[in-house]
């Protein structure tokens, strides 16, 4: 599992470029993938919502414009670099005055039981370094009949396989550290996708986390899994 100090520092080197890079890297689809995210969330009208590893804000930047004004948003991280570069995009803007950002570790929330609607984490599981316990974290904080969303990346589909890794081991590490100029912290980010476990696999840590109910969607050819997974009323 990985390491969070070193998760922490290398975060906080790639920061200010982060939000450059994934569009880059992406081809810009990965605002789609939180589009379905935010949809997701969006049917089942939370009236408070945690995004945790909320990183510079961006689902709940997305979260607060599709959603009422009144549901009350937490954007929580422990990179501290990376929740300035949120809290500078929303004093930027003066859209989002239902979104607090604030520090904390998804391995010990320092939040109340039974606190949330609802509770986002993209792209951040992979980085915890205990799922399990994360995962537990998000069940303790969700109130009986919430709900969590996991975007995530996972295992592509066996015909793609050849042609993603090819991309995400040669290609992506060189312009992730041109334009970051931090390679090393996109090869480790690499080796986490690799090691991540696949939709199926993820659907089970979910259950085993306590959670009554999880579905799934696979998005771009398996690369990219969104779980919606239920806390027991």
């Amino acid at each position: 599992m990985p390491d969070p100090i070193a998760v922490n520092s290398m975060f906080a080197r790639i920061a200010r470029r982060y939000d450059v890079a994934n569009r880059l890297l992406s081809g810009g689809i990965d605002t789609w993938w939180r589009r379905r995210l935010v949809a997701s969330v969006k049917i089942h009208s939370p009236d408070d919502i945690l995004d945790l590893a909320t990183g510079s804000g961006d689902v709940a930047f997305a979260l607060s414009r599709k959603l009422p004004s009144s549901i009350k948003i937490i954007g929580m991280d422990f990179c501290q670099p990376m929740l300035d570069e949120a809290i500078v995009k929303q004093r930027a803007d003066s859209h989002y005055p239902n979104i607090v950002f604030q520090q904390g570790d998804g391995m010990a929330l320092p939040l109340a039981n039974a606190t949330f609607d609802a509770i986002t984490i993209s792209f951040g599981l992979r980085n915890m370094a205990d799922r399990h316990q994360s995962l537990c974290e998000m069940h303790r904080v969700l109130r009986p009949g919430g709900r969590l969303y996991v975007l995530e990346f996972s295992q592509p589909q066996r015909w793609f396989k050849p042609i993603y890794y090819f991309y995400t081991k040669r290609i992506l590490p060189s312009i992730a550290g041109f334009v970051t100029g931090d390679r090393p912290a996109y090869d480790y980010l690499n080796a986490s996708i690799e090691r991540y476990p696949d939709h199926q696999s993820m659907s089970a840590e979910i259950l085993q986390a306590g959670f009554s109910a999880v579905g799934v969607t696979r998005m771009t050819f398996g690369i990219v899994a969104l779980h919606a997974a239920v806390k027991a009323a």
